[in-house]
C-alpha cells in the first residue's frame, strides 16, 4: 500500500506562483512513477506533469515553461513549482502514484491516467 498526501495549495493572482508538494510513503520508493494531475468540477482530469525513476521530468504542454517538477529520493517527496499561473490553471490538483522502473511506461500510464494510488487533492485558486 502506498500513501499519498498532498499540500501546498492556495489562492494567488494572475501570474503568481504556488509550490505543491506530495509525499509517497510505502515499499519500493525508487520504483515509483509520480504525477500531477489536475481537475475542475464537471471535467475530466488532465495530467500536469510526471516524473520517474530516473527524475527526468515530463510535462504537458500546458504546464511548459511554467511549471517545474523535481524529485527528492531522500524525503520522498516531489515538489511542483507552479509559475505564471493563470485563471484557467484553477483546479484541484491531485498527486498519483504507480510502480514502475521504466521511464516510458511511466509516461505511457501517465498519458492513460492509469495510476494505483491516488492523493485526496489540494486546491488551487488563481484570480484574474
Amino acid at each position: 500500500q502506498v500513501h499519498v498526501v498532498e499540500s501546498g495549495g492556495g489562492s494567488v493572482e494572475s501570474g503568481g506562483s504556488l509550490r505543491l508538494s506530495c509525499e509517497a510513503s510505502g515499499p519500493g520508493y525508487l520504483t515509483y512513477c509520480l504525477g500531477w494531475f489536475r481537475q475542475d468540477p464537471d471535467q475530466e482530469r488532465v495530467g500536469a506533469a510526471v516524473i520517474g525513476r530516473q527524475g527526468t521530468p515530463i510535462y504537458a504542454d500546458s504546464a511548459k515553461g511554467r511549471f517545474t517538477l523535481s524529485r527528492d529520493y531522500v524525503k520522498n517527496t516531489i515538489i511542483l513549482e507552479m509559475t505564471g499561473l493563470k485563471p484557467e490553471d484553477t483546479a484541484k490538483y491531485y498527486c498519483a502514484v504507480t510502480r514502475t522502473s521504466a521511464h516510458d511506461v511511466c509516461y505511457n500510464y501517465f498519458l492513460k491516467k492509469d495510476f494505483d494510488y491516488w492523493g485526496q487533492g489540494t486546491q488551487v485558486t488563481v484570480s484574474s
